[in-house]
């Protein structure tokens, strides 16, 4: 209490000019209605300031909402689209699930290089969840990668951005299977290998996934071709620009694939060869 007393002694004629200065300005604009104007004018413009970045706050709040509804809702489709189409397909049978081969966990992403040569993807789901090494990973855009490994509440994932990374693809309006790799250049595009001079590509066309892993289900569209060079029997250097934004990756789905073990027991005939 005794150093506001100190501090209004201290100041007080600054004060005592403070307090003049509002009275004169507010008589002012009481009694000019040219500067009332100017003044409600400029309230006006200040209050709306703050409540345009208020409500972009909160719209901003409700967008991260709706992103993980959707992406809830989205994962949730995909569930009941592959039942459904096993079921249409086999309704002679009394049990689709043996059938049925892919199921979906909705994840979020909590960390996202893209930066480096060799880039991964942390999402908050782990081992309790079902999720385990060697899961594909989608989000309505395309594909993302494949776990490597998992905790208990946590996984990591193998960006498509990551040199060391290799996806089974194909060309969307034909046959031709090739494999997707990245040269550590730039996050927006991708390399398509080993396609044949036979499959006459060209720029614009689609590539998906191939469907001969056990990672991803057939046809996830992946990105479109931008350019490639030709070589005596193969096109080379076939970069693809990626449907994704791989820098603005938000929620996930990890996929399991519910026949995994039964199709790894039979290629661990092939591996021996």
């Amino acid at each position: 209490m005794q150093q506001i007393i100190f501090f209004i002694q201290k100041y007080r004629y600054f004060l005592l000019f403070i307090f003049l200065e509002i009275i004169a300005i507010v008589l002012t604009i009481q009694t000019h209605s040219l500067h009332r104007s100017k003044f409600i004018s400029a309230t006006n413009r200040f209050t709306g300031s703050i409540y345009e970045k208020t409500n972009g706050f909160s719209e901003l709040f409700i967008l991260k909402k709706n992103n993980a509804q959707l992406s809830q809702e989205n994962t949730r489709l995909k569930n009941l689209l592959a039942a459904t189409t096993i079921k249409n397909s086999n309704s002679f049978l009394d049990s689709t699930h043996s059938l049925q081969k892919f199921t979906y966990t909705n994840a979020k992403v909590t960390k996202n290089n893209f930066r480096k040569k060799r880039n991964f993807i942390w999402i908050n789901k782990g081992t309790k969840d079902g999720v385990t090494k060697g899961m594909g990973v989608i989000n309505s855009n395309g594909i993302i990668g494949v776990t490597v490994d998992a905790t208990k509440n946590y996984a990591l994932i193998l960006s498509i951005l990551n040199i060391d990374s290799s996806i089974n693809v194909k060309l969307k309006s034909k046959r031709h299977i090739g494999s997707l790799t990245w040269n550590g250049t730039h996050y927006k595009n991708v390399q398509l290998n080993d396609i044949p001079r036979e499959a006459k590509i060209k720029i614009g066309d689609t590539i998906v996934s191939g469907g001969e892993s056990n990672l991803f289900p057939e046809g996830i569209p992946i990105g479109v071709i931008k350019n490639f060079d030709f070589d005596r029997n193969f096109y080379e250097n076939i970069n693809v620009v990626l449907f994704n934004d791989m820098s603005a990756i938000e929620y996930v789905q990890i996929i399991q694939n519910l026949h995994k073990k039964e199709l790894d027991s039979l290629n661990q005939y092939i591996s021996n060869e």
